[in-house]
């Protein structure tokens, strides 16, 4: 399965922002806030392609790489109607998402198990749709609040450090300067003696170049997409472990009432492509990233000793505990505890399902076929 570049249009007009029907063929906008030629847009051109392939030309989508809404505006500009459809960094929106993000505050959970990188990516992708569309109808709900329909949610490769020196104790950890990119990890980061660090991704290549952080908890993809390879000397994976699972794909909830059956399943298709492109390329940028540090003379790679594994282990398994209280206390989920447990069977039975699974062919259409066919699209958040 292939899907060509769409070309992206960064100029629009005012009167390009309706959503119009021109001869039968909906027309559809989509936002993304990721730069062209990133996974987050390659992964918005597969929705596109896949949408118009099996809508035969009758839902056409124009993609926006940055252009048209930011990752800080995407959510309210769905729910004007700035756009269809975008890519919504729910962990961004604590108070408008709760109960999503919850689910995505336990991406270390497939460390208790020592899940390998592709299985964690595949498995909680999977997961975290099954759950919120089949068993979470307060994440349904917290979406059309705010007048946008939850399609997917895709997790990145595995999380571990990037620093200049060794780290693989927790005698190494403590005091360093660690920059994070989530509340789990930088709890991790306390726990272990360092001290978490929130600058934005883009300022962390600056940082580390110049001693301001002495590492930085990230997915090892990005140590390509973002050229940290260039500015490190010492990655260590194995921990802190856990993934970002928060890039969500969320269509105007107005929009997806405007819109027949048909093209609704068809949306549907368009989110089983778009989250197995997504987590594809991570997964093959993951191996790739592997690749390189192999063949570099200025980085190494490390394991992490049994020690600090076993003390990240006791921390996640604390932290769970930790997520439930907060989610719990600050935003009123009732039953956290339980819904929290349920979700990890429901990964823990997603971790079967994806055994065996290497082609984008064949994760999109287990996908499909698990999650996005079986979404009963005359009745789903309507």
């Amino acid at each position: 399965m292939k899907y060509p570049v769409k070309a992206i249009v960064a100029g629009i007009t005012l009167a390009g922002l309706a959503s119009t029907n021109i001869a039968g063929a909906e027309q559809l906008r989509f936002a993304t806030g990721s730069p062209q030629n990133t996974l987050g847009t390659k992964g918005m051109e597969a929705f596109i392609e896949g949408v118009e392939e099996r809508s035969g030309g009758e839902i056409a989508v124009k993609g926006y790489a940055q252009s048209l809404l930011s990752f800080m505006e995407t959510p309210a500009g769905l729910r004007d109607g700035m756009a269809d459809l975008g890519h919504v960094l729910t962990p961004y929106f604590p108070s408008d998402f709760p109960n999503t993000i919850m689910l995505t505050e336990m991406t270390m959970a497939p460390e208790l198990s020592r899940e390998d990188a592709k299985t964690a990516m595949f498995a909680y992708t999977g997961a975290v749709a099954d759950f919120v569309i089949n068993d979470c109808p307060e994440c349904i709900e917290e979406h059309l609040d705010r007048n946008q329909v939850f399609l997917n949610m895709v997790s990145t490769s595995p999380y571990g450090l990037f620093c200049n020196g060794k780290f693989t104790a927790s005698a190494d950890i403590d005091g360093k300067r660690i920059r994070i990119g989530g509340p789990q990890w930088a709890r991790w980061v306390e726990t272990m003696g360092g001290s978490p660090v929130s600058i934005p991704v883009n300022e962390t290549y600056e940082g580390l170049s110049q001693g301001v952080v002495d590492c930085t908890a990230h997915n090892l993809s990005d140590l390509l997409n973002f050229k940290f390879i260039e500015v490190v000397s010492d990655v260590t994976m194995g921990v802190p472990g856990g993934t970002f699972g928060g890039v969500g794909t969320n269509i105007n909830a107005d929009t997806w009432r405007s819109l027949s059956e048909d093209r609704r399943e068809t949306l549907l298709y368009g989110a089983a492509v778009g989250a197995a492109e997504t987590v594809i390329l991570y997964y093959e940028d993951h191996v790739e990233a592997l690749r390189q540090i192999d063949e570099s003379d200025t980085v190494t790679l490390h394991e992490p000793d049994e020690e600090l594994v076993e003390a990240t282990r006791e921390f996640i398994e604390k932290d769970l505990e930790t997520v439930a209280a907060h989610y719990s206390e600050r935003f009123d989920i009732e039953n956290a505890p339980e819904k929290m447990a349920a979700f990890r069977k429901t990964l823990a039975e997603w971790v079967d399902k994806v055994e065996g699974v290497e082609t984008r062919e064949g994760l999109t259409d287990l996908y499909w076929n698990e999650v996005f066919s079986k979404v009963d699209a005359s009745a789903y958040s309507l």
